[in-house]
């Protein structure tokens, strides 16, 4: 168990994992002898192409301060700045309030809050559906040898195989809507959860199974009174982890057929140039599966408080 200084040690440990790549962040962006390739015209002077908020390279800005000297024209002016692809950490924080509450620019386009909801549904969809199919397959295959053996080869190697290269089958077989993106989920989550299931099962002490069948304890009383009940703290910590794969397939299932979700929401906003809700948007996707984790983990601690692995998180 925990003590009061080690909770708070762990918490400020946490605290400061986030705090250091922000402040890493913040010294990019607002310190201007850091990085700051570019300069942000302040003052277009005798150029004429120069317009006031455009940004320039370093070189080219200073080539063409040296030309209005020597034509004896109007000097430009301008101050350090960086790439339009790297805002600095108050743009991005406005725009997660302004994405929420200020109607997108684009006709048509959606609302970041129905792009993240539509991109929850589909996650969870092809979640569901991955587990249903393999936490059993991977208990059988965990708990007999003979299935096992029989599935396991299998698996192994289309593991290996890449989710995304099913995409044109997949738009084939379900159409362009949602039914491919959760089919990729499916297939980038389904065989990994079966092999991981399968390890977590075999770490089930032998003698309890053992005693259980030499009681006359078979088929499916064996699982679900002895092997279910035993690996289930395990297996818990298993769907946590896996449920972070499925996260990290989103944005490549959300591609395949029409565009939809967060992923046509960060990629919108990438064509016209609005890497400030860029940010915002991936950041959310971070967010959302870190607090979910958190709170799968808070809860699993209630569940199992008999289990003293969960309190080392």
């Amino acid at each position: 168990m925990l003590t009061g200084t080690d909770e708070r040690k762990r918490v400020l440990l946490a605290v400061g994992s986030f705090l250091l790549p922000l402040f890493v962040w913040c010294l990019v962006s607002y310190v201007p002898f850091i990085w700051h390739p570019k300069v942000e015209v302040t003052v277009p002077g005798g150029i004429d192409y120069f317009q006031v908020g455009m940004l320039v390279d370093k070189p080219q800005f200073d080539d063409e301060v040296a030309y209005a000297r020597e034509q004896n024209l109007a000097l430009p002016a301008g101050k350090p700045a960086n790439p339009i692809y790297l805002p600095a950490p108050h743009e991005v924080a406005q725009a997660f309030y302004t994405g929420f509450t200020k109607m997108p620019v684009q006709k048509d386009a959606p609302w970041l809050h129905e792009s993240l909801w539509h991109s929850i549904q589909i996650i969870f969809w092809g979640f569901l559906i991955s587990s249903i199919i393999g936490v059993p397959l991977g208990i059988l295959a965990g708990t007999y040898a003979s299935f096992g053996r029989l599935t396991e080869p299998f698996i192994e190697f289309f593991r290996y195989l890449p989710a995304p290269a099913f995409g044109a089958l997949a738009v084939a077989v379900l159409g362009i809507y949602d039914g491919p993106k959760i089919a990729i989920i499916v297939i980038g989550t389904l065989f990994q959860q079966v092999l991981i299931v399968a390890n977590t099962t075999r770490k089930l002490e032998v003698t309890i199974v053992e005693a259980a069948r030499t009681l006359g304890t078979r088929g499916v009383k064996l699982l679900t009174k002895v092997v279910v009940p035993g690996i289930l703290p395990d297996l818990y910590r298993d769907q946590r982890i896996l449920l972070g794969w499925a996260w990290t397939y989103l944005i490549v299932a959300e591609l395949i057929g029409t565009s939809s979700g967060i992923t046509f929401y960060i990629t919108q906003q990438a064509r016209y140039q609005n890497f400030d809700n860029v940010y915002a948007a991936i950041m959310i996707i971070g967010i959302i599966g870190f607090g979910t984790d958190l709170i799968l983990a808070r809860f699993g601690r209630r569940l199992f408080p008999w289990d003293r692995s969960q309190d080392r998180r």
